[in-house]
């Protein structure tokens, strides 16, 4: 079961990126497909939540997208009902941008440090004085978060139910009633409005001001009484000395009104309520769900800002992952480019496609746009297409090479077959595989041997994998058995369309690369010429 969003930040000041991918075999997104698939760069991109609770919730389904149709129908259901109903979309903005304005303030509550009497804040992570203004206005955030659910009319699809049904849970929590107050401050415990009923233990009311007017009577009360017993009429006979005498005894007793009661409540009141909200499951759910309105509208917004066509895909059951895409575009780089180049492209009963072409011809952007798509489609998220039927993939794998990440003892060769060994253990028919080459760093005998017998495990196990390759020779072996198609990046007068056509590459336009970054063979001689 997920976190929700107050759990993820746990002790610490809230941060957005608080979810991390699950390890392999346990998610549809691993730590090595999250970062080669550039999860980052796909929230930046789709990232127009308001609150902070918005963008850790789209962060944590990018992280961890979704593996069940139903969900994400269920998800898709409530973009369209905002989209079609200007009611709907009009008060769930108005809900996000008034909890926009006021959620500082309960993270401030929640993981603020205090600082001493006398300090200033400096920083927006610091509770000056003693924390009365910013429990009053931290509490204020979530009652009108809360009333503003209430007086909403209830929305017709099922997510959007269940949305409200978080906030309307939280309305009947002890911790609501807490923050709603009063607060009953007793030697067992802090007690509620609902708990206090037939209660017959002793409690102070806890006020979230400093100013007591009960308590300042019952002082200047127990002070008059004092002063009965004083003789003389020394406290009230109306002259100066006994105006003097009055002031000694005040002025100290206000001096240290003042930090006595500041310190108590905090010390006594604020800083355990405050432990008592963190752990509340109910606010977290609340929370979250305030971040799950805010995910809808981003997606819709993300939508509304891209250049060229969006849709929500179709979203289907199959035996094993497919994928129909038409005029298909990078997420990220399509955004703001609208002559960014579409593709087409199906993977449906071909258990192997291979992509080939020379460097720098598109070849992994292409298979990046893949992945990248289906993400967002898992999420619920609007994708760049103008038609659009996925499965859902129960594991996303994207194996490239980690040069960096080289195993002790094992080489580039090892390494890389680990991390497809692993793929390989954990992956079904409804997985999603890339694989950026295989078998580098040996032999190409070796490398063709290896290959094969990978690619053969691959297909027998009735995996969609997509192979980027430069080795035309292993692709022929695969098409001429039947057992797999061929794509590759179109060159036009050796220049890139970065359009995905049916064939296989045998050239590598190798030179014309060099060329480009000034390391052909001419360049060379003419650097060890000038260094003579």
């Amino acid at each position: 079961m997920k976190q929700n969003v107050l759990q993820s930040w746990g002790t610490d000041w809230p941060t957005v990126k608080s979810t991390k991918p699950l390890p392999i075999g346990e998610g549809v997104l691993d730590q090595a497909a999250f970062n080669t698939i550039e999860v980052d760069k796909v929230f930046e991109a789709v990232n127009y939540a308001k609150t902070l609770a918005g963008q850790s919730v789209i962060y944590r389904s990018l992280v961890q997208p979704l593996d069940s149709l139903e969900d994400i129908n269920a998800k898709q259901a409530a973009i369209r009902e905002i989209q079609e109903s200007s009611a709907v979309r009009e008060n769930l903005e108005h809900i996000v941008a008034n909890s926009a304005e006021k959620e500082g303030s309960l993270h401030l509550l929640l993981f603020g440090k205090f600082l001493s009497s006398m300090g200033t804040a400096k920083e927006t992570h610091q509770i000056e004085g003693y924390g009365y203004k910013q429990y009053r206005r931290a509490v204020r955030c979530m009652l009108e978060l809360t009333g503003a659910i209430y007086s909403s009319e209830l929305p017709s699809s099922s997510y959007l139910k269940d949305i409200f049904g978080k906030i309307n849970t939280f309305s009947q929590s002890r911790v609501y009633s807490l923050m709603e107050g009063p607060v009953y401050n007793t030697e067992k415990g802090f007690q509620c409005k609902e708990e206090r009923k037939g209660s017959f233990v002793p409690a102070t009311i806890f006020k979230p001001k400093i100013f007591k007017p009960l308590l300042i009577f019952l002082i200047f009360a127990s002070f008059w009484g004092v002063a009965q017993f004083i003789p003389d009429g020394t406290f009230s006979d109306g002259s100066r000395n006994s105006v003097a005498i009055w002031g000694i005894f005040l002025v100290p007793l206000l001096l240290i009104y003042f930090p006595i009661i500041g310190s108590y409540d905090r010390d006594n009141c604020i800083i355990p309520l405050r432990e008592e909200f963190k752990k509340s499951q109910e606010l977290g759910d609340a929370l979250d769900a305030l971040g799950q309105m805010d995910e809808l509208l981003a997606y819709i917004k993300y939508s509304e800002e891209f250049s060229s066509p969006t849709l929500l895909p179709t979203m289907v059951e199959s035996e094993h992952h497919m994928i129909n895409f038409s005029d298909v575009k990078n997420p990220i780089l399509g955004k703001q480019n609208e002559n960014y180049v579409e593709n087409d492209f199906i993977l449906d009963k071909e258990k192997l496609v291979f992509v080939t072409g020379p460097n720098s011809g598109g070849k992994t952007v292409f298979c990046k746009t893949i992945t990248q798509v289906q993400v967002l489609a898992q999420v619920g998220c609007y994708i760049p297409a103008t038609s659009a039927t996925l499965s859902v993939a129960d594991n996303i794998y994207y194996q490239a090479p980690e040069i960096s990440h080289l195993d002790d003892g094992e080489g580039r060769f090892g390494t890389e077959l680990k991390r497809t060994k692993d793929i390989f253990l954990n992956s079904s028919a409804k997985s999603l595989i890339i694989l950026d080459e295989l078998s580098e760093g040996t032999t190409f005998e070796e490398k063709m041997e290896s290959s094969t017998n990978v690619l053969d495990g691959f297909y027998r196990k009735g995996n969609n994998t997509v192979l980027i390759t430069h080795n035309h020779q292993l692709v022929d072996v695969f098409v001429d058995k039947g057992n797999g198609i061929a794509k590759q990046v179109e060159f036009a007068n050796e220049q890139p369309t970065y359009k995905l056509i049916d064939g296989i590459s045998r050239v590598s336009h190798a030179d014309r690369v060099a060329k480009k970054i000034g390391f052909s063979k001419k360049d060379i001689e003419g650097y060890l010429a000038d260094s003579k």
